[in-house]
């Protein structure tokens, strides 16, 4: 972990609380593992590329193998999307706007309010938002360790969500 995650992000500057992830730009290599690390610089998810599919998939576990997230390509669609879906039940897709000069993702939540993520995509520097409110914030700024970003996510919003949607937005973004 670098020395500065504690200090990172936008919403720190706030009263409420965050969690702080630490993510690798190769968790989008299909068929390579990958950890997602907590602030305390503990191993607390993995990404699994899974390779020989004719579709990217990635699972989602917890240090533990638990699967928490399943990641899949929706092939046969006009636009790239990427769609989620959590043990629960609750599930979403993730697909890129088609307006203005910068990037804009749109998350649409099935059953549920959907987000949006904008800002410089392909840098690592984005916003997730919901109803207009920040609930994420994703960032390379925060690291001097080349190819590892963070994000930043908002007490009482779900992690595994926010976590699943940036590896979308990652792998889409890549395309």
């Amino acid at each position: 972990m670098s020395p500065n995650i504690s200090d990172m992000g936008i919403l720190n500057r706030s009263k409420n609380a965050t969690h702080k992830f630490q993510m690798h730009e190769r968790l989008m290599s299909f068929g390579d593992d990958s950890w997602i690390e907590n602030e305390a610089g503990d191993k607390v998810y993995k990404s699994d590329g899974k390779a020989m599919r004719m579709r990217k998939t990635f699972i989602l576990e917890d240090a533990s193998g638990k699967n928490m997230a399943e990641i899949k390509e929706r092939v046969l669609s006009v636009r790239d999307k990427m769609s989620l879906k959590l043990p629960d039940g609750r599930s979403a897709t993730v697909h890129k706007k088609l307006i203005g000069i910068r990037d804009r993702y749109k998350v649409e939540m099935d059953g549920g309010d959907d987000l949006h993520a904008h800002g410089n995509i392909a840098d690592h520097e984005y916003e997730i938002e919901r109803d207009g409110d920040t609930i994420a914030t994703v960032s390379k700024k925060w690291f001097r360790v080349r190819d590892t970003y963070g994000i930043e996510i908002l007490d009482g919003e779900d992690d595994v969500l926010l976590l699943a949607v940036t590896i979308c937005i990652d792998a889409l973004s890549d395309e």
